[in-house]
């Protein structure tokens, strides 16, 4: 039981983490307030290839956060019965 409640933990907290960073890895919709970030991966890439970057990203967020959600909802569901 503890051993699987720490599991459940370190999980969290590293997908929590690969979230954050694919957050802040994205481009801006707004080209004028986008990071230094995209800045820097348009002009070092290209144009073409920050796209096909944002698109890995965008999907990549998308799936962590559904992953973050169901494990949430598993770690509570073990804290409640557990």
């Amino acid at each position: 039981p503890i051993i699987m409640e720490i599991a459940l933990g370190i999980a969290m907290l590293v997908l929590a983490a690969v979230l954050v960073v694919c957050v802040m890895l994205q481009s801006g919709k707004d080209k004028q307030l986008s990071g230094s970030i995209a800045g820097v991966t348009e002009s070092f890439l290209g144009k073409d290839r920050a796209k096909k970057t944002d698109k890995i990203l965008n999907k990549l967020t998308i799936i962590c956060g559904i992953l973050f959600v169901i494990l949430d909802v598993v770690m509570y569901i073990f804290v409640i019965n557990g």
